[in-house]
């Protein structure tokens, strides 16, 4: 009878920390490791799911997808354990004499804490164990005091952009991350002095439970043997670390918005533009998607968080493929339509004027 238990380390953090950066370091990086992938994803697109396909991670030698990358596109993990969750877990723990680990990749608006009690139902302590919750930072935006817990330190930030009037919630869901976490990947580094990181790590010491370990990393890439094997059995104890949601008996997200929209983007540049002035007028926490630029054989993936936007080329079009831009939007208050019509109608005055 097979007893050992699948360890299972949980990925947290804020929307755009590097979440899926850090994963893919870990994947392509395995060492032999047979890990096992559950990626969940907020809104209509699996967008961070599609970079990791975009790996080669979750595919065989022929490009069709093999059982090791599952999906949840209906909201965050921690809201859906009873219903695609569980089974999910079911699987894995049938073919746990093929599995070394598992990797949950939460989306950046779920709350780990419950993700981490469902481990505790008889059907899954009995397969897995919590190796730890690993959560990761965005270095500049603390340093930038997004999550700041002084009120006037929020109102400073707040009349210095608009965008961040949705600060407090969003703090608390930051802090909640924090409280639940057993390794603190503080991300992004390298564009900090080290003042500003000293501001960080304190800023993150004042939400994280005694001994957690604070790791500096650029790009997510950090050595395994310090993401995996902790053996802290998070299941045991998850109990006992407060979050600001514990007397919740059921929580939801319905302050976020995901909106998805398919436009036409004739420049990558005004696009960028367009998006940014965007966010300065709505309360849009996060962009990601796929843009098809007019003669590119190549896909542009765009990503961004607040007013700070990266864009790359990933692959080349498949042929079965529609080339069309489509972007997920995430945020506060957000109408589909408004942002569809004010930033097609900005990009096709750009185009005008060009």
């Amino acid at each position: 009878m097979q007893t050992r238990k699948i360890p299972a380390t949980i990925v947290t953090g804020f929307l755009g920390a590097g979440k899926t950066t850090l994963l893919r370091h870990l994947l392509t990086n395995a060492q032999g490791r047979r890990i096992a992938v559950i990626v969940n994803e907020f809104g209509e697109l699996g967008i961070d799911g599609e970079l990791l396909k975009g790996c080669g991670i979750g595919c065989d030698e022929n490009g069709e997808e093999n059982g090791q990358l599952f999906e949840l596109a209906n909201g965050c993990l921690c809201c859906t354990v009873q219903e695609e969750f569980a089974p999910v877990m079911e699987q894995l723990a049938a073919r746990r004499d093929q599995i070394d680990h598992l990797v949950i990749e939460t989306s950046g608006l779920a709350l780990p804490k419950p993700l981490v009690q469902a481990f505790q139902w008889p059907a899954l302590r009995n397969a897995f164990t919590v190796d730890a919750v690993v959560t990761v930072v965005d270095a500049p935006a603390v340093a930038a005091g997004l999550f700041a817990e002084d009120p006037a330190a929020v109102d400073a930030q707040r009349r210095a952009d608009e965008n961040l009037d949705h600060d407090s919630p969003l703090a608390e869901l930051f802090e909640d991350q924090l409280a639940t976490a057993d390794l603190v990947v503080v991300n992004k580094t390298d564009g900090l002095d080290a003042a500003a990181l000293v501001g960080v790590e304190t800023t993150i010491r004042a939400e994280t439970p005694a001994g957690v370990k604070l790791v500096h990393a650029q790009h997510g890439r950090l050595d395994l043997g310090v993401l995996l094997g902790l053996e802290r059995a998070v299941e045991d104890v998850i109990d006992q670390r407060k979050t600001h949601h514990d007397e919740e008996e059921d929580h939801d997200h319905d302050e976020f918005d995901s909106v998805s929209l398919t436009l036409d983007t004739p420049d990558r540049q005004r696009l960028l533009d367009a998006l940014v002035a965007l966010v300065q007028r709505h309360e849009i926490y996060r962009v990601k998607g796929f843009v098809a630029l007019p003669g590119a054989a190549m896909r542009l993936v765009v990503q961004g968080v607040g007013q700070r936007f990266d864009s790359h080329f990933d692959r080349a079009w498949r042929a079965d493929e529609v080339r069309a831009t489509r972007l997920v939007f995430i945020g506060d208050h957000l109408d589909r339509d408004a942002l569809q019509s004010e930033l097609q109608s900005t990009l096709s005055a750009g185009a005008s004027a060009a």
